[in-house]
């Protein structure tokens, strides 16, 4: 029995330990991937911790390597936009103006009942007042209002309201994002003879950039607190 409960505190501490290597993260905000591992981990310390007769570094190893490898994963997707499509997907947008898309829908396999529930949980019970909803890569939806519709409705003050899309991220971590530049009808010359205008000569040196519809970028740079409106 002794044997057994000193098996379990080590496999116990060894979990958490990699747990808290891989990061913090609520089980609803999980990617695929790491659900997987998590998943996976809990299987190989549950082998051991109930057969005495299976050495524990054949449960201890596997758990390490796993671990090394969602780091790895981690790492990579975190600094390759390219990497982060293929390991943890694309948001998907479900509502595009109060509108299903349903080849959206169709392609994601999701069921139309299961996101009016999702909606309804929201207080979203009117399709309508959507302008996007937003099926993001951890499962998790995403619902923006109608501008009529937010918690100040500016209908209800008789205030006539623009449309308001959704800003284009432009730089992730000095990464140019020139899918969504070619989306606004702008190219990367555009971007850096804008960020010149602030002395910004290197787009690596941008951790964060992004295009409202109103046509105002905002941007940060690395290492630096703050940021700037164009």
């Amino acid at each position: 029995m002794l044997l057994i409960i000193i098996r379990t505190l080590i496999l116990y501490i060894a979990v958490v330990m990699v747990m808290r290597i891989m990061g913090k993260r609520e089980i609803g905000q999980l990617q695929p991937f790491e659900l997987v591992v998590a998943l996976m981990i809990a299987d190989l310390a549950a082998i051991p911790m109930q057969d005495t007769g299976i050495p524990l570094l054949s449960g201890i190893i596997p758990i390490i390597i796993l671990m090394v490898a969602q780091v790895g994963l981690s790492y990579v997707s975190m600094k390759s936009l390219q990497a982060r499509d293929i390991i943890c997907g694309r948001p998907s947008v479900v509502i595009d103006n109060g509108k299903l898309v349903e080849s959206e829908l169709k392609y994601l396999r999701y069921n139309v009942n299961d996101l009016l529930e999702q909606l309804r949980a929201k207080n979203f019970p009117n399709i309508a007042d959507v302008e996007f909803a937003i099926l993001e890569t951890n499962g998790q939806l995403s619902v923006i209002p109608k501008s009529q519709k937010r918690a100040l409705q500016p209908e209800d003050l008789k205030i006539e309201t623009e449309y308001e899309g959704l800003p284009l991220t432009l730089i992730v971590d000095g990464q140019l994002n020139e899918q969504n530049l070619h989306k606004a009808n702008l190219n990367k010359e555009w971007l850096i003879a804008e960020l010149g205008k602030f002395g910004i000569n290197d787009v690596k040196k941008v951790f964060f950039a992004s295009l409202d519809t109103a046509g105002n970028l905002f941007y940060q740079l690395k290492n630096v607190p703050g940021g700037g409106r164009v």
